[in-house]
């Protein structure tokens, strides 16, 4: 077991383990506690009443956060004719077709999500083995498979984050940075907490809403009371 620093130990201080803070208190301890000399990234954690090995209980898609995360995502799109057009009028950092199926089977990742038109996925399938385990498949849920790349490109440079719930029925999503001001924070959080009850599968039974932490970068986590959650 790894040890952990004097100064996280003395972060870990300031967070009451027993008790579930509101979303505001969370942030601004999160923030307190965060121990790095850069700009960490938040985080919120869901721990999730789901089955995710039964596939009516899986939990994947993606959402808009109103003040995005903080980070630049740099977009590859895989398009044809018009569409490389439009992804470039868009934004797109990358654009094109076979050269880039080449260059990522070559080992090339210098991008952070990739978009497809439906007509480029049966190329683009070939890189599976390699893009699946990284998390970077293009996906009709998350709105990466789709003929309208203005939007998609759109969306991703504004701060859309993609969610999926792991084996063990957890999901994290990045809600920001610590530099930014503890409104904004609050605002994202909302905004997945909101979209993670509207995601509830029916199957779903009991708690679903298990727990929920908010956490930065080699920091602590924070417990916040779901019920706060305006």
């Amino acid at each position: 077991m790894a040890k952990k620093g004097k100064k996280y130990l003395e972060a870990v201080k300031l967070v009451d383990r027993s008790q579930a803070y509101t979303v505001t208190e969370a942030v601004e301890l999160a923030k307190k506690t965060s121990t790095v000399k850069f700009d960490a990234t938040v985080e919120a954690a869901f721990r999730l009443g789901v089955d995710p090995k039964k596939a009516d209980q899986q939990i994947r898609g993606a959402v808009v956060l109103p003040n995005g995360t903080g980070k630049t995502q740099r977009v590859l799109v895989f398009a044809k004719g018009e569409k490389l057009k439009e992804a470039e009028a868009a934004g797109a950092d990358y654009v094109g077709d076979a050269e880039y199926i080449t260059k990522i089977q070559q080992g090339w990742f210098d991008f952070d999500v990739i978009v497809a038109t439906p007509d480029m996925m049966g190329e683009v399938g070939k890189l599976g083995r390699v893009l699946g385990p990284k998390g970077l498949m293009p996906n009709p849920k998350t709105g990466t498979v789709t003929f309208d790349v203005t939007k998609a490109v759109n969306e991703i440079k504004a701060g859309k984050v993609e969610y999926r719930v792991d084996k063990s029925g957890n999901i994290h999503v990045p809600i920001g940075k610590v530099s930014f001001e503890d409104g904004k924070l609050v605002e994202n959080f909302n905004t997945i907490f909101e979209t993670m009850m509207k995601v509830k599968p029916a199957a779903a039974k009991g708690t679903y809403m298990k727990n929920v932490t908010i956490s930065t970068t080699m920091g602590p986590g924070v417990k916040v009371d779901p019920s706060t959650v305006k």
